[in-house]
């Protein structure tokens, strides 16, 4: 690379408004410049969800100043930008559209390369902005619309393992916290309430758990839960209800990932350093990654999440994505659409849960 390059990243793929400007130096050291995101929690919690026209509208309204801001508190000029990267999907189809719109205006307007960037690449190259990234590598997705075990091989390179066959994994806590009364966005709750409760008090069902492959499956384990709900009659019942679904949801991560690791290897037999990532807003869950920490140390896998802030979504893994398509010599696609559904490997077979918002 024969010079610094600095990119804008727009994220606009659900309920969060984010830009960020992010700066990879000529040595290939990554700089977040600036990060900016602003949530619609408050605006979604008395509906007890996201409301796609609502959420579209607010982004309008917000676009042009987080943009401002982000550019602002990077120190840069939209002149001095090398590119421009915009979530194209998967995710609710008037959302995108507000941030490819935004994307796409300041690349024409400036005359600078625009990429619409698939919201799971974002993710699933997130640790690189935290350090090199080093092809190949494991990589487990679990958020609130994903739940996938892919093998990344490379920029535009990723092989689906396994997914969900119904619901996501955050899905599935924020159902879960729903059902125990907890108010939107209650998955982050589950935790809290888990801490407080013995993980031992329900046998939960662990749906699809010895079927071959790291495939996954929640929505059998949401339904029990709701089906004991109506038995609760206790704030300890509650508690002990989140602690036996949160320690179910490490038993069943613990079984799968082993597979998932055997499938791995199995692709990639002369590999010595083997680096397995976690991504995603469910990687936040303190149990989960302990849970997970444990199980890659006893097979050997050198394992890494981001910084809990850059789990969620935001705008500088899409930069980062942008800037690194640009490197891999991927052209500018400033005329792809906004793309509800977006596998990461096209070629795996249609499921729910291979990059889809339904």
């Amino acid at each position: 690379m024969k010079k610094d390059l600095i990119f804008l990243g727009i994220e606009t793929s659900c309920d969060e408004t984010a830009a960020a400007v992010i700066k990879k130096t000529k040595a290939g050291k990554v700089k977040i410049l600036s990060n900016i995101v602003s949530s619609q929690e408050k605006i979604h919690k008395k509906f007890g969800g996201v409301v796609p026209e609502l959420a579209a509208r607010t982004h309008a309204e917000k676009i042009d100043h987080i943009i401002k801001k982000a550019i602002s508190k990077s120190k840069c000029s939209f002149k001095q930008l090398d590119g421009v990267a915009s979530t194209a999907g998967p995710g609710l189809l008037v959302c995108l559209m507000v941030g490819m719109t935004a994307g796409k205006t300041i690349a024409n307007f400036y005359n600078k390369p625009f990429y619409g960037i698939n919201h799971l690449e974002g993710h699933a190259l997130t640790m690189g902005l935290i350090r090199p990234i080093k092809f190949p590598y494991l990589l487990l997705l679990i958020s609130g619309g994903h739940s996938q075990f892919l093998s990344v091989n490379g920029i535009g390179k990723y092989k689906r393992l396994g997914t969900t066959i119904d619901d996501a994994l955050g899905e599935a806590f924020d159902k879960t916290a729903k059902i125990l009364g907890i108010k939107f966005p209650g998955g982050p709750m589950i935790e809290v309430y888990a801490k407080k409760g013995d993980p031992q008090t329900y046998n939960l069902p662990k749906p699809i758990l010895y079927r071959s492959g790291c495939n996954l499956s929640f929505a059998g384990l949401k339904t029990a839960v709701l089906n004991l709900s109506k038995k609760i009659k206790t704030k300890k019942d509650k508690y002990n209800l989140a602690s036996s679904f949160q320690n179910t949801i490490n038993e069943i991560l613990k079984v799968k990932c082993k597979k998932a690791f055997d499938m791995f290897l199995n692709d990639h037999k002369n590999l010595k350093n083997i680096n397995f990532v976690v991504s995603g807003g469910v990687a936040s869950n303190q149990s989960i990654r302990k849970n997970l920490k444990t199980i890659s140390l006893e097979a050997k896998f050198n394992i890494d999440f981001p910084p809990i802030g850059l789990c969620t979504d935001n705008a500088a893994m899409i930069a980062l994505a942008g800037i690194l398509n640009y490197q891999a010599g991927k052209k500018s696609n400033i005329d792809i659409s906004s793309q509800p559904r977006w596998p990461l490997d096209e070629k795996a077979p249609f499921m729910k849960g291979a990059g889809l918002i339904l």
